[in-house]
Parts: structure tokens; sequence; C-alpha cells
């Protein structure tokens, strides 16, 4: 278990266990969501932002028939030049 205490500022520091588990550091945003059970639970904001992204993208290569780094380039080609899939 870790404790933090809250300044007069309502500020808290996190401790080093909790920043190397949720792979903080200095400038980094931490996110506060409440699960079902009320408990407050604390994320890395921008882990919990790119896990956010690849649910929303999930299944878009395979959509659009990219597969490999060279579809990729590809794409990347065919958008430069204007030209559509």
């Amino acid at each position: 278990m870790n404790l933090a205490k809250i300044s007069a500022n309502g500020q808290i520091t996190v401790p080093v266990e909790i920043r190397r588990q949720l792979g903080l550091k200095s400038g980094d945003k931490i996110l506060f969501l409440q699960n079902q059970n009320g408990e407050i639970v604390v994320s890395n904001a921008s882990a919990a932002a790119i896990r956010k992204a690849q649910t929303a993208f999930e299944g878009a290569a395979k959509a659009m028939g990219v597969s490999s780094e060279d579809d990729i380039q590809t794409l990347v080609d065919e958008i430069r030049s204007g030209k559509e899939r």
C-alpha cells in the first residue's frame, strides 16, 4: 500500500513505486476514473489515450487491405499523389 499527503494547494506527490508501475515521468498527466464500485482509479492519461485510439482503429488496417510496411508506404504514396484507394 502506498500513501500520499495532500498539500494545502490540493497537490499530491505520487509515490515512486506507483510512478514506476504507471510509467509516469515529470510533466505527465494522470487520469482519475471512478469504477462501478465507486472506487477511484489512477491511470497514466497518455497510455489511456493510446489504448482508446488503438480500440477506435482496431480492424481499420485489415479493412483497408494494409498488412505490411510496403502496404503502408503504398498508401502514403497514394495519399501524397491525390489518388484514392
